[in-house]
């Protein structure tokens, strides 16, 4: 029996993932450890009505902006963070985790008397049953990011940047990724694809070249009603597009897929990938930008690059805690799709 063939869409995808591992891509990231402690129900307080947990592990990996760059890295992408950690034990954590991946660290600075943001999560549950979360505890730091700091972000971002075939901002509002660093390096910049996952303030990123905000985040920027309705995210879309004069957008909507626009063309609907019973939505916008950055890089138009994206975070959506998506996950991914 003949081997299946792929077909020409099939071909594509895979020709893009494969050159993954030509591409250089600086990543200016609002960093963060996320913090996993894990503990076995022993019993309900006297005290409180709270379970009382028996210590088991802990864990730091890297989050917020920290899992895009290990996402890139794991997908064979050659990448250069920028970024902010403190002088602390998770800020040694988070670039002990980036080097096991061959991530170089020279971009993070490391300042004393600054905490590194970290989103401690704690997990309960029996033996042989899954972990659920049961509360989480957010540090962040008490002094805003100023002065030398930010300009030597914007300093190395534009150095990097130089030798990258793309620049991905990740901005989840802790100042290292600002509009104010963007505003400093964008004018340096030779037509690389610029991309931009902001929690807060996308509509200050003008000059970006694509965006991948979630709904709730359109819902925000826009101050409008998405709700089920599909002909509100389609014109969203086309708001956003026009509004940041964008060359692409990426609005993903969790069980209901994604939206992929391009100016000038019709926006087109992406059914989810996998199955809508996800085991953790936690850092899956992550995969999702870091995929549509390196496929962009590659020469992909706006909707391949989307499909790729929508495989990613379908692949990490099945797994627990802060995870990535290999590049040999989203090869087998291609290759299995209808």
């Amino acid at each position: 029996m003949a081997a299946k063939r792929d077909n020409p869409q099939q071909e594509r995808l895979a020709q893009i993932v494969a050159a993954f591992p030509n591409l250089t891509i600086t990543v200016l990231a609002d960093l963060v450890a996320d913090e996993f402690i894990y503990g076995e129900i022993a019993r309900v307080s006297r005290e409180a009505p709270v379970l009382i947990l028996k210590h088991r592990d802990r864990s730091v990996v890297p989050g917020g902006g920290g899992n895009a760059i290990c996402n890139l890295a794991d997908l064979g992408v050659n990448v250069l963070p920028v970024g902010v950690v403190g002088d602390d034990e998770n800020g040694r954590a988070l670039v002990r985790e980036f080097r096991k991946r061959h991530v170089a660290t020279s971009g993070i600075a490391k300042l004393k008397g600054y905490s590194t943001v970290t989103k401690t999560r704690i997990l309960a549950g029996h033996t042989h049953s899954a972990r659920q979360q049961v509360v989480r505890v957010d540090r962040e730091p008490t002094v805003p990011l100023e002065g030398h700091l930010l300009r030597e972000l914007a300093t190395n971002a534009r150095q990097y940047a130089e030798a990258s075939d793309a620049l991905l901002i990740s901005d989840y509002g802790y100042g290292a990724a600002s509009p104010d660093v963007w505003n400093a390096v964008r004018e340096s910049l030779n037509g690389i694809p610029v991309t931009l996952d902001s929690r807060y303030r996308l509509l200050q990123y003008q000059g970006v070249t694509a965006a991948t905000p979630n709904e709730p985040e359109v819902e925000e920027a826009l101050r409008t009603r998405i709700g089920n309705e599909d002909d509100r995210v389609l014109a969203a879309g086309r708001s956003l597009i026009d509004r940041m004069r964008l060359q692409a957008l990426v609005i993903t909507r969790g069980r209901d897929g994604m939206v992929a626009f391009a100016r000038r063309k019709p926006p087109v609907p992406i059914p989810i990938h996998g199955s809508d019973e996800v085991a953790d939505v936690t850092g899956a916008g992550d995969p999702v930008i870091a995929t549509f950055t390196a496929a962009l890089a590659a020469g992909a138009d706006a909707e391949s690059a989307a499909r790729l994206a929508n495989f990613a975070g379908g692949i990490v959506v099945m797994k627990r805690g802060t995870a990535t998506v290999t590049r040999d996950e989203l090869r087998q991914a291609v290759h299995t799709s209808a």
